[in-house]
């Protein structure tokens, strides 16, 4: 039975996770930051599937530090790692400040920076293991009002690419794994935007009629779960899995477009750019999810 530590478990993606992983015979930490939102989690454990809870913040050193050594002694080892804790924050990059900047990436990128730089000696030493870091559509689509939160996860995917081609010879499975619009806690955390007399309306206007049109039929977070166990199990595992109708049709329409018409997009009227898009990938996105059919 293989040992994973899971990260931001207590809902949404983690959660689901930590549950198809513990059905599939792995024997889940599930990492959380307070033992105040373990009530799905122990239910789970209620039912006898081989999950256990773990106090753990990625933001700080000690925590991290101290999560790993725990986990390290129950189980012996950590076989696998799964980075999922995360924080939304749009926004345009002009009126975001720094310390809200700064937020993001902490948990965002560093977080999973220190989980890395944790497990990797044990991991090496045994010469394997996987790691599976959660980044976003946003990690490979830059878009306007995205901010920071598209930028951590940027700066994620790229650290993942070096960290697969610095680890491969020690044995160790790096995975990317890039969501749409999923159903998780995340979108309610945040509070909407203030449009009124704001010079970047117009993109943050269509951020939110996108994730509004997505969210009317979410890809569900056990479809990410799947794909997690997907790389764990794969003969022939790839870097990246994109996971979601939307980010597919999105990845696939960016791919059609020079750098200069993706910036000049912001200069089109919201009817041609509904319409542009529609034309690509067959479905306006700003009015209709991906899963409607």
């Amino acid at each position: 039975m293989k040992n994973v530590l899971i990260t931001g478990s207590s809902t949404g993606i983690g959660f689901a996770t930590a549950i198809c992983l513990a059905r599939a015979n792995y024997h889940v930490f599930a990492g959380v930051r307070s033992f105040k939102n373990v009530g799905p989690l122990q239910a789970a454990i209620d039912t006898n599937l081989p999950i256990q809870t773990v106090q753990l913040d990625v933001t700080d050193d000690a925590s991290v530090t101290s999560a790993v050594q725990e986990v390290s002694r129950r189980a012996g080892s950590i076989d696998v790692l799964v980075n999922n804790a995360g924080i939304g924050g749009g926004g345009p990059i002009e009126l975001v400040p720094i310390d809200g900047a700064k937020q993001i990436f902490e948990t965002n990128y560093f977080g999973a920076i220190r989980m890395i730089r944790a497990v990797l000696p044990q991991m090496r030493e045994r010469q394997s293991g996987a790691i599976v870091n959660i980044t976003s559509l946003a990690g490979r689509l830059a878009s306007g009002g995205s901010g920071h939160y598209s930028a951590s996860k940027f700066a994620l995917e790229a650290t993942c690419e070096i960290l697969a081609i610095e680890t491969r010879p020690h044995g160790i499975r790096v995975a990317i794994i890039e969501p749409g619009v999923i159903a998780t806690p995340i979108f309610s955390k945040g509070e909407a935007p203030n449009l009124d007399g704001n010079p970047y309306a117009t993109p943050l206007r269509r951020m939110l009629k996108f994730f509004e049109a997505q969210l009317s039929q979410p890809t569900q977070p056990e479809a990410v779960a799947a794909v997690v166990q997907e790389v764990l199990e794969s003969d022939s595992p790839k870097l990246r899995y994109t996971v979601g109708k939307d980010a597919e049709l999105l990845l696939k329409m960016r791919q059609q477009i020079n750098d200069e018409d993706w910036i000049g997009s912001g200069l089109l009227s919201d009817d041609e750019l509904f319409k542009r898009t529609a034309e690509m990938i067959g479905v306006n996105l700003y009015a209709k999810s991906a899963n409607a059919g």
